[in-house]
Order: structure tokens, then C-alpha cells, then sequence
């Protein structure tokens, strides 16, 4: 019981408390330099982790699960597509004409440095860390998606937030159904990649200065 409580405990700091220090900026707003950090320790946590395995980067995984998981993103992306045309036709498409090589560039370097070392903690991490609280089935599903959400306060506004509830559950999805970081990178990576260039990139950094 003892280990519960310190379980939950530490669930509750690494993944609300700290996000709440930098939204409120008792510490600094710097989500790279923290992803980058995370992606090490957590990678390193797991690795010397005699109970956790690594799965292969697999091609004959993601083969196995890709053209479901495309169909899938699809139908989430197109109707997040029309609903940006629709409300905020104005952002459509503007990183791109705005800045297309930053743009090109953030749709190489976001996988690797944001993407993956997200990943590791939310869908790897998580799953294997925290499934004595919440069980190996939708409870971790859906504790993986909202921890995910959360986080996204750091950026202050509820748009960022109520998207990664949702992506992270469809994250966790694929990683619940496939164990495949691979593969669950490459979900992110599509999904994050596509809101960069219809627009609402501008809703995931720290630079907006949007609040609550």
C-alpha cells in the first residue's frame, strides 16, 4: 500500500506539479531544453530497468498496423482541416507562406526532438511505470491522455490542451494495441506535423502569449 502512495504521489508531481511550476513560471518555460532532458533520463531510467524491454524497431509492425492507423488519422485530420478552414480560415496554411523553410525544418526536427522523447515518457514510461495504479487497460489509457493534455497548459490556452487529450489518447491507442514505439512515433509525428502546416502551430509553443 506504502508503494501506492508513493506512486501516486510521484504520478502527481512529474505530471501535474511540474507542469503548473512552468505555467505559472516559478520555473522557466523552456520545452526543448526539458524534452531534451526528459528524453535522456527516461530513456536511461528504462533501459538499466531489468523489467522493462525495449521493442524492436520493428518494420514488419508498422507495416502490419500503418494503413488502419493512416485511415484513422485521416478522418481525425481532414475534420480538424475543415474545422480550421471554417473558423480561422486566416491561419490555414500561414506558417507555410509565411516562413516554408522554418516550416520544412520543423517538420524534420519535431519528430526527433520532440516527438520521440515525448513518447519515451508519456506512452513507454507510463504504461510500464504506472500500470500498478491504473491497470493495464483503459484506466492507463486514459490517464496517459489527460497526464498528456496537461501538460500542454505550459503554452496557456485550452485549444493546445483539448487537442492533446485527445491525440494522446489515440497515441496511447496505438502504442496499447501494436508496443511499438516506432510506430507511436510516427502517429505523433503525423498528427503534429499536419497542425503545423494547417496553422495552428502557433498554439504550441511558448511563444504565443496566450494565458488562460
Amino acid at each position: 500500500m506504502a508503494r501506492l502512495v508513493l506512486l501516486a504521489l510521484e504520478f502527481s508531481v512529474l505530471f501535474f506539479g511540474l507542469p503548473l511550476l512552468i505555467y505559472f513560471r516559478i520555473l522557466p518555460n523552456l520545452p526543448i531544453p526539458y524534452l531534451i532532458l526528459v528524453g535522456v533520463g527516461t530513456f536511461l531510467f528504462l533501459y538499466f530497468d531489468p523489467d522493462f524491454r525495449f521493442g524492436p524497431f520493428s518494420w514488419d509492425v508498422v507495416r502490419q498496423h500503418l494503413v488502419p492507423l493512416l485511415v484513422r488519422d485521416a478522418l481525425f485530420l481532414i475534420a480538424l482541416g475543415i474545422a480550421v478552414w471554417i473558423f480561422a480560415p486566416d491561419l490555414l496554411f500561414s506558417f507555410v507562406k509565411r516562413n516554408p523553410r522554418f516550416w520544412a525544418l520543423v517538420m524534420v526536427f519535431y519528430p526527433l526532438l520532440s516527438v520521440y522523447p515525448q513518447e519515451l515518457l508519456y506512452r513507454a514510461f507510463f504504461f510500464h511505470r504506472y500500470a500498478r495504479l491504473f491497470g493495464s487497460g483503459w484506466g492507463v489509457l486514459l490517464a496517459s491522455a489527460v497526464a498528456f493534455g496537461f501538460v500542454h497548459i505550459i503554452f496557456g490556452n485550452w485549444l493546445s490542451v483539448g487537442l492533446c487529450v485527445i491525440g494522446g489518447l489515440l497515441f496511447s491507442l496505438t502504442y496499447h494495441s501494436s508496443s511499438s514505439l516506432l510506430l507511436t512515433c510516427i502517429d505523433h509525428a503525423i498528427f503534429g506535423d499536419f497542425i503545423f502546416t494547417i496553422g495552428l502551430g502557433h498554439f504550441f509553443y511558448h511563444g504565443s502569449g496566450l494565458r488562460f
